[in-house]
This record gives structure tokens, sequence and C-alpha cells, in this order.
């Protein structure tokens, strides 16, 4: 290589060098969730605030909860959007959180014991509203709120972020971490939960239950993350003798790195059945994806309601009624196939939910792999 060219080369290859460090300073200013940031103490009093409980945040909780109960029992939006909004469950699970991310074994404790406490209040009276309700059926709503996908996982973690990210700035996060409640929807899963207890259908609530367990999981996960990039201090007195010497301090951090691989690993282990559950919906709902009827919608809240739910397709039969005048039928037909054969309760239940995203549906066929 000539040296006029070496040294232009040279010249370009420095000015890149340049412009990408140029670069990298602006992004890091620009996004520097640490500018802004609220004292330590302010941080901590906002988190640990949402592990108390007492008896006006245990009366909204019940009140935020027969709201919901309604709204899904109505498939009413705007009902489920107002128990969102008043319901305090996201303080424990960000007490929670706050207590994981710094060490602090009591209060991580106390907002866990908080968290369920409140989840079994919860199941109460969601299950009592349901056993005396005259119009409680299994409504789309309900549904939508007992199956778990990857979606719930993702919309948990940015509202974690979020939540977290709230609660560590100066101004006061108020409207934020209503946004986020709303968002993460922590309270209709666990009114789910409550109906699949009140018909006795396990599988129903256990469904319910862990999508509520994923939200949860999740937002503390992303909660978490935020607290340790803005460097939150440890709770070092790992005996709570009031005095913090130096072996302790040196077992915290090291506490403190073996405590985030578990917690990074556990919360993988918990989401893998939710990506099979995803997985699994889109796969028997590729064929019918594209034909409109709201397939892999269906597909999602029949594997949630039917035992032994194998697949779900929605086509159009046609057939000839009279050969000689080629008279022409069609039909909308969706077919379901299970393990084994359906009671007529499931059934009726299984046509309801599949005619609100087929209104023009002439007939659903059942079929057992066992007939």
């Amino acid at each position: 290589m000539k040296p006029e060219q070496q040294s232009r080369s040279d010249e370009i290859r420095e000015l890149l060098s340049e412009l990408r460090a140029h670069l990298v300073a602006f992004l890091k200013r620009t996004f520097n969730i640490r500018e802004g940031r609220a004292p330590y103490a302010v941080i901590r009093k906002r988190f640990v605030n949402g592990a108390r409980l007492d008896g006006t945040h245990l009366c909204i909780l019940i009140v935020a909860m027969l709201i919901a109960c309604i709204g899904l029992d109505t498939n009413s939006d705007i009902a489920i959007v107002g128990a969102m909004l008043i319901c305090p469950l996201m303080g424990s699970v960000l007490a929670t959180a706050y207590g994981i991310a710094t060490l602090d074994r009591r209060l991580t404790i106390e907002a866990v014991a908080g968290l369920a406490v409140q989840m079994a209040l919860c199941l109460v009276t969601s299950t009592i509203y349901f056993r005396l309700s005259p119009i409680a059926s299994t409504t789309a709503a309900l549904v939508d709120n007992s199956t778990p996908t990857i979606w719930d996982l993702a919309v948990a973690l940015a509202g974690g972020f979020a939540g977290g990210l709230g609660n560590s700035r100066n101004q006061e996060p108020a409207t934020l971490i209503s946004g986020v409640a709303v968002a993460t929807a922590l309270m209709p899963p666990l009114c789910a939960a409550g109906y699949g207890i009140a018909i006795a259908d396990i599988s129903f609530f256990l469904a319910a239950l862990y999508e509520f367990g994923i939200n949860v999981v999740f937002i503390a996960l992303a909660a978490e993350a935020v607290l340790l990039a803005l460097r939150v201090p440890l709770h070092r007195d790992l005996n709570d003798d009031g005095v913090v010497d130096p072996e302790e301090a040196w077992l915290s951090d090291i506490l403190s790195r073996k405590v985030r691989r578990y917690v990074v690993l556990g919360t993988i282990i918990f989401a893998i059945p939710c990506v099979i559950f995803t997985a699994g919906s889109i796969g028997s709902a590729g064929e019918g994806v594209e034909d409109g009827y709201g397939v892999m919608e269906t597909t999602r809240e029949l594997q949630a309601i039917l035992p032994g739910f194998e697949s779900y397709s929605v086509g159009v039969d046609v057939s000839s009624d009279d050969e000689a005048n080629s008279q022409v039928t069609r039909e909308t037909v969706a077919h379901v196939v299970t393990d084994n054969s359906l009671d007529e309760r499931s059934r009726e239940t299984a046509e309801r939910l599949i005619r609100l995203n087929v209104p023009q549906l002439d007939r659903v066929e059942f079929t057992s792999q066992t007939e």
C-alpha cells in the first residue's frame, strides 16, 4: 500500500473510532437512569411502604377484588381497569424486589408474607362472589386471565422495569405506578383463580394462579435489575446486631452475587411452562391464523378450560344438496380435538367461547381420540 493510501486509511479509522466514542458517550448520557435518582433513603421508604398492611389497605384490596369479579363476570373492561387502578398488590411485589436486591432478609420475609395474605384474601373474596353470583359463567375475560403466554411475561418485565424506575425518581411516582398496575394486571388472574375454586376446576385454578405468578416473578425481577443498576446499597448487617464488620461486608458481596444467579436461574425455569404453552398455541393455530377467525386466541382459551385439549381449527365445509341442480351449501365449522370425551357442560362452554370469535359459525364438531 502506498504511503498516501496508508495515511488516508489511518485517518478514516481514527475518524470512525472518534465517532464511535462520541456515539457511546451520547447514548450513556441519554439513557443514564442514575441521573435524577432520588436519595437512597427515599427509594427505600417508597419500596418498603408497600410491604406494610393495615385495615385500610385490606379493605381497599377487597373492594378492588369485588370490582374485578364483576368486571370479569360481565366482560366489562371498564370495571377490570378500575380494579387494577386501585389494586394495592403492586406494593408488596416491589417491596419483595427491594428486599432481594439489597439482601434484606427481614423485609423480604415481611413482603412475601404480606403478599401471601393478600392473595389468600383475594381468593376467598372471589370464590365467595362466584359462588353467590347468579350469572357466573366462564366468560372470555376469565379465560383470557387464565391463559399465561410469553406476552404476559414480556409485559411483566416491562412493567417491573417501569415500576422500579418510577419509584427511584426524584418526582412522585404515583401516576406511573398506576399505569404499571394496569399494564401488568395482577388482580384479574387472582380473580380467575377464585373462579376456578368456585367451579371446582383445578386446571383452571392452576392456570390462572400460574399467570399471576408469572406477573409477580417477572415484575420483581425487572424491578430488582433497576435497583442493582442504581447501585442501591446492600443490607450488610447479616446478623442484625447493628454492627457491620469487614467480614460481614465481604460475605454480603459474595451472597449478593450468588442470590442474583439463583434468581435468574429460578425465573428462567419458572418461565418454561409459559413458553411451552405459547408455542403450543401458535403451533396448533398455525393453519388457521390467516383465516381471520381468531383461531390463535380461541386455542389458548380452549387449552385453559378443556381437559385433554389437542387442537382446534375452523374451516368451511362445502357440500352439494342436489347433484342435479348443483346446489352448493357452505358451512363454517369449528373442529375441536381432545384426548377424552367431553361432558355436555364442557361442550357448551367451548362452543360459547368459539362463537365469540366466529359469530357466523354454523356448528362445532368435537372429536375424541379415544372414540
